[in-house]
């Protein structure tokens, strides 16, 4: 390691921050999509000390205590197979993402609340089926009002998803930054170039 790279990765702690590790299960696939689930680079070294994981990718740059010196881990997996849920969170983030982030009824992105299909006024619960991702100026448009009152209709009608079609969703929302050591265990089902 050059010595102008190591003062210059020691003045700026930030650089740390650029080299998360993709955290895989048992199975070598992701705890999760999206959020991709990613370690911290020293969460990342303190489990792969503990023996919790084995490092299967690395970057280039090494971090050095008094008595050893280590290469970043890019890509670990867990040991012991983490069992994902199977019941699926009724939260915010999980309803925008069910949606894929688009408006119901217009397919807006951005600036997006929730609306009562059935509105609350009207008898309509909080629930999977009765609640969609909508962007304010839908929202404001319906209102309290039926979708027939107000002239609208859904994209698709909404209901509680499984945890294996959310994380199917969340594969198509990749994060701003996909280190190439993590690209064979995101798509791994990808249709290979010939």
């Amino acid at each position: 390691m050059n010595v102008e790279f190591r003062t210059s990765f020691v003045r700026e702690p930030g650089a740390l921050k650029q080299h998360p590790a993709l955290v895989l299960n048992a199975d070598y696939r992701p705890l999760s999509y999206y959020p991709l689930s990613l370690w911290p680079w020293q969460d990342a070294v303190k489990a792969a000390f503990l023996d919790r994981v084995d490092i299967v990718a690395e970057y280039d740059e090494v971090v050095h205590s008094p008595s050893m010196s280590i290469r970043i881990p890019s890509v670990v997996v867990l040991k012991d197979f983490v069992k994902p849920q199977r019941r699926v969170a009724f939260t915010r983030f999980n309803l925008f993402l069910r949606d894929e982030f688009r408006c119901q009824y217009c397919g807006a992105k951005g600036d997006l609340t929730f609306d009562h299909v059935v509105p609350r006024a009207a008898g309509g619960i909080t629930s999977w089926e009765n609640v969609v991702a909508a962007c304010s100026p839908c929202n404001l448009r319906k209102g309290s009002k039926s979708l027939r009152r107000a002239g609208m209709s859904l994209r698709k009608p909404p209901r509680q998803p499984g945890t294996d079609e959310l994380r199917n969703v969340g594969r198509k929302f990749p994060p701003n930054h996909l280190h190439e050591s993590w690209i064979d265990f995101l798509y791994w089902d990808a249709e290979l170039e010939a």
